[in-house]
């Protein structure tokens, strides 16, 4: 009898001792001495800045569901249930998502914005995700087929097209200084797909979330870098993420710890929305 019950004593110790070593984390304590955070839990609602920007920003106009989807909104939606208020969507254009932060329009803009030197002037980011440059050429082509990096495309004999006046157009003339380089009009697509398909261009660069469409839709390209359908790719790398207003340090320091909690939840959101994109 006495081995049974020092047999029930060890299991049950064991599994106290490893509830003890693995405890789930608790949710972030919202700061009180955040004037900001003061206001927000006064008037009842968390209010954010939206502009639809797929894939962090998703909005569903069908008339049917939630309308607003996306790591985004998963994040805003985490901060509105610990600050336990509303969340209130405020819609913003291009040209107001940054300047509604200053003029208190809204406690967050969460349309995605692209981290600059110009923007950390004026506002402070949570950043979740990052966008970058893939680039591709026909897989039947043996420059591609042969390459086994971008580095080799940086040499006499490659074609780089690219779009003129677009975002990758001073990347391209930097990291393929030894390539012939080719601009072209943008033609309203994500790359110069057709100065590819035509054999005109060897190489083109795309960002890429779209990449991942455009592998779907046009078979026998090929990616760089290589690897996980080219989402790792750190080239022309720039972060990704919401925005407060200036000088609010104790809020701020918040919103990134919940952040850095959510992260693998928002990554994988993001993934599962560039695959239905």
């Amino acid at each position: 009898m006495l081995s049974v019950k020092r047999g029930a004593f060890a299991l049950a110790l064991a599994a106290a001792l490893a509830g003890w070593s693995a405890p789930v984390r608790a949710d972030e304590a919202v700061p009180t001495n955040s004037p900001r955070i003061q206001a927000i839990q006064k008037s009842g609602v968390f209010r954010v800045g939206v502009l639809a920007n797929p894939p962090w920003l998703v909005e569903n106009t069908s008339g049917s569901g939630d309308q607003w989807t996306g790591p985004g909104w998963t994040l805003a939606k985490e901060y509105a249930r610990l600050l336990g208020v509303k969340l209130e969507p405020v819609a913003v254009s291009h040209e107001t998502k940054v300047p509604v932060l200053a003029s208190n329009q809204v406690d967050m803009t969460i349309s995605p914005l692209s981290v600059t030197p110009e923007r950390l002037k004026v506002i402070d980011f949570i950043t979740y995700s990052a966008t970058s440059l893939c680039v591709f050429g026909r897989a039947d082509n043996p420059k591609v087929a042969a390459a086994k990096s971008i580095d080799d495309f940086n040499k006499a004999g490659v074609v780089v097209a690219y779009y003129t006046g677009g975002g990758e157009e001073h990347w391209v003339q930097t990291r393929f200084p030894n390539a012939t380089l080719r601009g072209v009009s943008t033609a309203g697509t994500a790359a110069p797909v057709e100065e590819i398909m035509a054999k005109r261009a060897d190489v083109t660069p795309i960002n890429r979330i779209p990449w991942v469409a455009l592998n779907k839709k046009v078979k026998g390209l090929k990616a760089f870098p290589e690897g996980d359908n080219c989402q790792s790719s750190k080239e022309m790398g720039t972060d990704i993420g919401s925005a407060i207003d200036k000088n609010q340090p104790e809020y701020l320091a918040w919103l990134k710890a919940v952040e850095a909690r959510m992260q693998p939840a928002l990554t994988a959101e993001e993934t599962k929305m560039i695959d239905k994109m």
